[in-house]
């Protein structure tokens, strides 16, 4: 089993809309037995909230599921469950080293590290820009390259 986790700042705009688009995308190509996904906030503000409305709008939208999500902090012990540990930006990336050095048995990269040529580097957080529709345009891209190059790098069919 490959486990994904997703991570922001919060865990209610980006990481949990990642969520759930990587979960129907890894459903509709009938992987869900091999991938598993989670998502998970640098912050402890959000902890025990649902989505923001606007990544629940924009999910439902576009039919995509978001049942069951709940904010939670990422912690140290993530490093021993997650393969992959996703993060949305570049202060993501600093707050994740904050917790955990790099470990070589766990890929910790920005989800548009794996676009070959991104619109943005970091994902904006709509938490601030208030553009939920171009948050989901870049998470949805990144998704799916994400999920090309796990299919690849572990022979998922």
């Amino acid at each position: 089993m490959v486990r994904v986790l997703f991570v922001c700042l919060g865990n209610i705009c980006r990481s949990p809309m990642a969520e759930a688009i990587f979960r129907k995308i890894v459903d509709d190509e009938n992987l869900s037995d091999k991938i598993h996904v989670d998502s998970a906030g640098t912050g402890s503000w959000h902890v025990g909230a649902p989505p923001h409305e606007g990544t629940r709008h924009i999910l439902d939208e576009k039919n995509i599921s978001y049942e069951g999500q709940i904010a939670r902090q990422v912690h140290v012990g993530d490093w021993d469950t997650f393969d992959y540990i996703i993060a949305m930006d570049d202060q993501n990336m600093k707050d994740l080293n904050k917790i955990q050095q790099e470990d070589k048995h766990v890929v910790v990269r920005k989800l548009m590290d794996f676009v070959e040529h991104p619109k943005e580097i970091n994902v904006p957080d709509p938490y601030f820009t208030g553009d939920f529709n171009y948050t989901y345009e870049l998470v949805s891209n990144g998704c799916q390259h994400l999920l090309q190059h796990i299919k690849e790098q572990h022979h998922l069919n």
